[in-house]
């Protein structure tokens, strides 16, 4: 038996020869099973090999629906011997007549079996058949369906996404039971060569944007994809920027709502987090729950948060200005105040904001990265005390207190983490603008923001659309939410297809 024999593309007719093989592929591996067998099935009494991994597939699977049909497969067969003459039609006939797994294939590459096996399959060879049959006996431990750890809402579905990518794309077939959901799969990473899935709604999805995800995902030349994270830096439009081009979330609904409109998903093996494109700012500010609950209350709720944006990005830069260069803007009663809290304090106005702030993000990372018992009571007590003996010791003012915590609140009603990130950011940008310039530097600063803002692109679709461009349709799903009756179209920039949601809802008379 040569090296060439044994490192070749192709399959050998020779069991012994694909088992070492197979072996010397996946490197001597003790986690490699192989299971010999002799079986009279096809006539004749043949030698057999069952190769697994050991903890990707279900052994009492394999034994009821592969092993026991083989030893239980006769001779009074009709065709056997033709079956025993052609290695071809053995393995047809296994397929069709013996074996009663649900999903088999056949392969003839060595690269092919080894890929099927790490993916948790089982190789069957055969004596004298220079091919295989490959079966789905994928079975490995994973998380349970449970309630979303970050996108939570009190009205609405609790299933939340696992690192299962089967389980996740059967929740999304669950909502959304149509034969136009379409799924593409592939394989991303030379060594890890992990499933990335994409899903759309044929007759919905644009085209357009459906051949630039795949374009861009075959583009993709990289060792391993780790995360949802790995595939989102890729794909993205553009890569100077704060701000997130590409949503991604934990929730199937949102996900299916997403596929409905138009947008395209994808979904990663080993992640909790799927991807949509094409994401716009004003979708970032969108929960869940605000199709959930009555058209009045969703409205009012997306109001708080962009007046909750409002405060989380500009208002410590407006303090610092007003304090610092425009003082004539506060009333006289309360100009006076704000000075007798700083009289004793040592810094200027900037750099006790950027200490405040400094120290926040501080206790809220280490709240994260702590353990869960312990985590939450470091960042409460944490921030109680670091404040009020800072107040007392005279470092920082009571004002400037109240300034950082209103801010550090308001940032949380940013639905997505993603954009919270970004507002984060930019708030210490902004209170630079104001420590050297005032209230110009902060007018420059939105300025700029929004022209950068304006010439982003997530898959060719304006970033700030449909406010700028300014599409009047699509203004029912902006700043409120407009009743389910009146949102006839979908939202004009995802579907060009098929732009038709629902006829418009008529009341008869005494309804």
């Amino acid at each position: 038996m040569g090296d060439n024999k044994v490192l070749g593309p192709n399959l050998q007719t020779a069991v012994q020869d694909n088992i070492a093989a197979m072996k010397q592929r996946l490197g001597d591996s003790d986690d490699l099973i192989v299971r010999e067998l002799q079986s009279r099935a096809g006539g004749v009494r043949k030698g057999m090999a069952l190769l697994f991994i050991d903890g990707l597939t279900e052994e009492k699977a394999i034994q009821q629906f592969i092993i026991e049909p083989l030893l239980q497969a006769g001779t009074d067969t009709a065709g056997s011997a033709d079956n025993n003459e052609d290695p071809a039609k053995l393995l047809d006939y296994l397929n069709q007549s013996v074996l009663t797994a649900g999903q088999v294939t056949k392969v003839d590459k060595l690269e092919n079996a080894a890929d099927a096996l790490i993916n948790g399959n089982v190789i069957l060879f055969v004596e004298g058949c220079a091919a295989a049959l490959q079966m789905s006996m994928i079975s490995w431990e994973h998380r349970a369906v449970n309630e979303p750890a970050n996108q939570s809402v009190i009205r609405g579905p609790k299933e939340a996404f696992t690192e299962n990518i089967r389980v996740n794309t059967a929740l999304i077939r669950r909502i959304i039971k149509n034969p136009s959901v379409i799924l593409k799969n592939q394989q991303i990473g030379k060594v890890t060569k992990t499933n990335v899935s994409v899903m759309y709604v044929k007759g919905i999805a644009d085209e357009t944007a459906l051949q630039e995800v795949n374009k861009r995902l075959s583009l993709i030349d990289t060792d391993a994809i780790l995360e949802s994270g790995y595939i989102e830096e890729y794909i993205q439009d553009e890569t100077v920027t704060l701000y997130p081009t590409v949503q991604n979330t934990e929730r199937p609904d949102v996900v299916a709502a997403a596929l409905l409109e138009g947008r395209i998903a994808i979904l990663i093996e080993g992640t909790p987090h799927a991807l949509i494109v094409p994401a716009l700012f004003v979708q970032f500010l969108q929960s869940a729950e605000d199709y959930y609950q009555r058209a009045d209350i969703s409205s009012l709720l997306r109001i708080l948060r962009y007046f909750g944006l409002f405060i989380a990005a500009l208002v410590p830069a407006l303090y610092i200005a007003i304090t610092t260069f425009h003082q004539e803007m506060l009333p006289t009663q309360l100009l006076i105040s704000l000075a007798a809290q700083r009289e004793g304090v040592p810094f200027p106005a900037f750099i006790e904001a950027l200490i405040m702030e400094a120290t926040y993000e501080i206790l809220r990372e280490a709240g994260i990265r702590m353990p869960r018992a312990v985590g939450q009571a470091v960042s409460i007590v944490g921030t109680l005390v670091i404040g009020q003996a800072a107040v007392e010791a005279g470092i920082i003012s009571a004002s400037m207190i109240i300034v950082v915590s209103i801010t550090a609140i308001s940032n949380y009603v940013i639905p997505e983490f993603d954009m919270s990130i970004a507002v984060r950011i930019t708030r210490f940008l902004f209170m630079g603008l104001a420590a050297a310039f005032g209230m110009y530097g902060i007018f420059i600063g939105m300025l700029a923001l929004l022209l950068h803002l304006c010439s982003l692109r997530s898959f060719g679709v304006p970033y700030m659309a449909p406010v700028g461009p300014l599409t009047i349709q699509d203004q029912k799903d902006v700043l409120v939410r407009a009743p389910h009756p009146l949102m006839t179209r979908r939202p004009s920039m995802f579907s060009k297809l098929n732009p038709i949601r629902q006829r418009k809802a008529v009341r008869k008379s005494g309804q």
